[in-house]
């Protein structure tokens, strides 16, 4: 069976939390080996340590999201540096900036400055960081330049940027990991900035429950359709969902024992790695098992630092 690494998911979302046990056992089942599932606020990093604490297989992440840099406490910085202390497991991330995403207008300057404190922080304590970059690679090239480089990596996760950036990325230590965004993108510049990039630096992930891949058949995909209830706590009003959208944000509702419902939304599954896979080997001009194993070696060699739970592995 071919083994896949999950390089950045959020199981511990709210719009899933409840069914991350079913979803793991059903991607384990496919192959996908690991998960590394990352934080996106003060409000779900106790979340994700937890789901690390039961599941071997999930590699944790905690970082500050730039969605909700505005929402950070006074203590947030040293919350975070504590979670990562009492965390040897744990790399930084989701971290990032972001120009672009809709609905969403937050200082940049703030983005800015917290995103250099935690990468700072990955740097320091030699762990890897994943990123988050919508509209600003220009700054993220100025700021690992001033800041790098990072020997530990720093996984620019959904790259969409282009290929032209990628030589000056790779020396300061980014690797580029793709999701089904990456089916968005036209097929030549999508093919033309794969293929510069060095093979060790590549990644695949899903990014679920958001990026649903496309594929050929829809009934192909692993989807978690329905309604999925959440405590009210988790749920914070939908405003703590990592989404590219804002659907689960003016849409819910509460029933009379305090759960929430959210609306019908097809998610992704972390089993449709797989698909990714797919279309990326074939843009590489791979076959599907050359690209797993790359990949996979890639994650594990990344994601092994001092008290990894890979390093027996790498």
């Amino acid at each position: 069976m071919i083994k896949l690494f999950d390089s950045h998911c959020h199981l511990q979302d709210p719009r899933i939390i409840n069914v991350a046990p079913k979803l793991i056992r059903e991607a384990l089942d496919t192959g996908v080996i690991h998960f590394a599932v990352n934080g996106v606020s003060e409000k779900d990093w106790h979340l994700v340590k937890e789901m690390s604490d039961s599941y071997p297989c999930v590699v944790p992440n905690f970082g500050l999201h730039p969605w909700f840099v505005s929402d950070r406490t006074s203590k947030w910085l040293n919350t975070l540096k504590k979670f990562l202390e009492a965390t040897p497991s744990a790399a930084v991330g989701e971290i990032g900036l972001d120009k672009g995403s809709i609905g969403r207008q937050i200082d940049f300057t703030a983005q800015v400055e917290v995103f250099r404190e935690q990468l700072q922080l990955a740097k320091n304590l030699k762990r890897p960081a994943s990123v988050h970059c919508v509209r600003a690679f220009g700054d993220l090239l100025e700021i690992m330049k001033s800041t790098g480089p990072f020997p530990a990596g720093v996984v620019l996760h959904s790259y969409m940027g282009s290929a032209e950036m990628v030589p000056e990325l790779s020396r300061l230590g980014a690797y580029f990991s793709f999701s089904g965004f990456l089916m968005d993108m036209k097929e030549s510049k999508a093919k033309k900035m794969l293929k510069s990039i060095p093979p060790e630096r590549i990644l695949l992930e899903t990014d679920a429950p958001d990026a649903l891949p496309k594929a050929s058949k829809s009934d192909s995909l692993f989807l978690i359709e329905g309604k999925v209830s959440v405590t009210e706590e988790l749920l914070d009003c939908g405003e703590n969902s990592p989404s590219n959208n804002d659907s689960t944000s003016d849409n819910t509702c509460q029933d009379e024992s305090g759960a929430s419902e959210l609306p019908e939304e097809k998610l992704n599954h972390p089993a449709n790695i797989h698909h990714i896979l797919a279309y990326t080997a074939n843009l590489l001009e791979m076959t599907k098992e050359q690209l797993a194993d790359v990949t996979y070696r890639n994650a594990v060699r990344l994601f092994s630092y001092e008290g990894s739970k890979l390093l027996q592995e790498a």
